[in-house]
């Protein structure tokens, strides 16, 4: 289910906004989990120290989930966010959506260790982009996304207002 796109504070041009929040059945596994975990430790152990730890578990499992789900992909304002890296658009190459096919490849067989990475288990698509930046080590940045086409237009549509209008972002 797509999610919504949350309009912008004034001033502030996006293109691009997604979270890579974790699937359904990571939360349903989860949940099983600590039912299953609850239910052995209330038949051995008094009752309030079976929910105590069944409830701090599932205190630390919700934190877990909601972190590695909270990585944000943001193009705006001239700038490409992944997770906590950033960079200009004006540093970036050619943005490729890739097939599922192709991010295995890229990001086993055919990977570069200097390259940047933001991927996640249950994402089998992204978003391979080129940096142009000789300072920068990594030789492109590889970003897992739900939606690869949207992300990629979004990439080049700001590389490519930058290059023509000076920096300034499409309205």
């Amino acid at each position: 289910m797509p999610e919504p796109v949350p309009t912008p504070p004034a001033g502030r041009r996006e293109l691009h906004r997604e979270r890579l929040r974790v699937p359904l059945r990571w939360w349903v596994q989860w949940t099983m989990f600590v039912a299953s975990l609850w239910l052995a430790l209330v038949v051995a152990v008094p009752g309030p120290l079976a929910w105590s730890v069944s409830a701090v578990l599932l205190a630390v499992s919700v934190t877990l989930l909601v972190g590695y789900g909270a990585a944000p992909v943001v193009v705006a304002d001239g700038v490409l966010r992944a997770g906590r890296a950033r960079i200009g658009v004006e540093h970036l190459g050619e943005a490729r959506a890739l097939d599922a096919a192709e991010t295995k490849h890229v990001h086993g067989p055919g990977a570069d260790a200097r390259a940047y990475l933001l991927l996640r288990p249950y994402l089998n698509r992204a978003v391979r982009v080129e940096v142009t930046d000789p300072a920068d080590p990594a030789p492109y940045w590889l970003v897992g996304t739900r939606h690869p086409d949207r992300l990629a237009a979004a990439i080049t549509t700001a590389r490519e207002a930058h290059v023509a209008g000076g920096g300034d972002m499409p309205a």
